[in-house]
């Protein structure tokens, strides 16, 4: 599902009344932005914990993490004014390649938006292989180093908790990640198209990660004999080949001389940079003869030089050029993919249901307690003073007043206050009520345990 776009002159400015704890999601991926722009963006894992105190000093967001692989880029948040928290990650993200004009290519969602966002993103229903199951593991793994940084510790952790819920219904009710569903399969398809039969060929991986041994394992059952693993730790390399039957590790120093052999190179480490650079291609084509040098390269940012492709007998595809693979293959998964979405929606539902009433009853609970205790002190100065006189029984009956006051002062607001649970928009009366009379924000998270405000009942599954 596309995000909508706006420009960031067209939206609201910074500081409109926006509803409390309100999440919201911005990000670049497949959908919106070229491999040659995401990479741009990408956030390599020892940059995070920078941004994400970036994020948390501007008090634009209470609570963020950030998500960045091979097809997305993306930070979620939980902001006071939600206006205001996209429009500080988006400047972030501009601040990221400067001189570039990004606008066009960024997305936002808020509210129950950007919570629908987050369950599909879970489920594997916004991938560019739907179903694929590497991106509730990559999701897991930003939530726990955004909770290492202590970013993430009210309403974006139940969202988070709530989301991997939804991917684990969506995998063991649906179909959807039935067969072979990741882009490391993908990659070994086009392999296949390449080469009918991989027999024979040599396919030579570099990398030693989570993609290059999904790959190893699809390039073994579609038939190759010839598997070299390259990795810049030789021990990785020789640890993933020992999983792979035949497999054989290879030291990255080795490159030039591996490329003069392979009929097929998978590419996905985690360099920075270009792995293999034009150059060197060039030079191992002189060595090949006329045979042809394909590579497929599922790295952000890449790591092929995309001019190798302009050299002869040498092909270079990206990620990018496996949209239309997949577009052809998610035509027997859709059934599968609609009962996914239905499935998202219901629990959406139910949770968008379960957070307004979490807003609530602690909000009304601070409102009884505010408008009690103004009273209260204000009875104890005069039973202190003009009333001191009084005795135990006189006192007592003013505070059984007092109770009855607050009850009838508090009625309408109360009901107006329920009702509000039930309303798409009831989290913006929630936020007033609390504006107006000045109740402390920190209290909407501390009550939900002491009120027994329970995340719906389909969680516990």
């Amino acid at each position: 599902m596309s995000g909508r776009v706006i420009p960031m002159e067209s939206r609201p400015v910074a500081g409109r009344a926006a509803a409390n704890h309100e999440p919201v999601v911005v990000g670049i991926s497949f959908r919106s932005a070229s491999v040659a722009i995401r990479e741009r963006v990408a956030v390599a894992h020892e940059e995070r914990a920078e941004l994400l105190r970036v994020l948390r000093e501007t008090r634009a967001c209470h609570e963020a993490m950030i998500v960045s692989t091979c097809n997305r880029v993306e930070v979620y948040g939980v902001g006071a004014d939600a206006y205001r928290a996209i429009e500080h990650v988006a400047a972030l993200f501009g601040a990221r390649v400067p001189g570039e004009d990004l606008r066009p290519h960024l997305y936002e969602r808020k509210g129950r938006d950007a919570i629908h966002h987050i369950f599909r993103v879970a489920s594997s229903l916004d991938s560019l292989v739907v179903g694929e199951p590497q991106i509730l593991g990559q999701l897991k793994e930003a939530y726990e180093a955004a909770v290492n940084e202590e970013s993430v510790n009210g309403a974006l952790g139940r969202i988070m908790h709530r989301a991997f819920h939804v991917a684990k219904r969506v995998r063991t009710e649906t179909a959807l990640g039935a067969g072979q569903v990741s882009v490391a399969s993908v990659a070994v398809d086009l392999a296949r198209k390449i080469y009918s039969d991989l027999a024979g060929r040599e396919v030579l991986l570099l990398g030693a990660g989570e993609i290059a041994e999904s790959a190893a394992r699809s390039l073994k059952a579609a038939g190759a004999q010839r598997l070299l693993i390259a990795n810049r730790s030789f021990d990785r390399a020789e640890a993933l080949a020992r999983q792979i039957e035949g497999a054989q590790p290879r030291s990255l120093g080795e490159l030039a001389t591996l490329l003069e052999h392979a009929d097929v190179v998978l590419v996905s480490t985690g360099s920075p940079g270009f792995v293999v650079t034009r150059d060197l291609a060039a030079a191992a084509m002189k060595h090949r003869r006329g045979r042809p040098l394909f590579f497929v390269d599922v790295a952000v940012p890449r790591n092929v030089d995309p001019r190798v492709h302009d050299l002869d007998n040498c092909y270079r595809y990206d990620i990018d050029d496996l949209e239309q693979i997949v577009g052809d293959g998610m035509q027997a998964r859709k059934g599968e993919a609609e009962a996914a979405e239905r499935l998202v929606l219901e629990e959406l539902e139910a949770y968008v249901a379960w957070a307004r009433q979490a807003e609530v009853t602690p909000t009304i609970v601070a409102l009884r307690a505010h408008v009690r205790g103004t009273l209260a002190a204000e009875l104890e100065k005069t039973l202190g003073g003009k009333l001191k006189h009084l005795g135990e029984d006189d006192r007592k009956a003013l505070g059984v007043m007092l109770d009855a006051a607050v009850n009838k002062l508090l009625h309408a607001p109360t009901r107006a206050l329920k009702g509000a649970s039930e309303q798409p928009d009831g989290i913006h009366v929630v936020a007033a009520v609390r504006k107006l009379f000045e109740l402390p924000e920190a209290l909407a998270e501390a009550d939900l345990a002491k009120n027994d405000v329970e995340p719906p009942k389909e969680s516990r599954h």
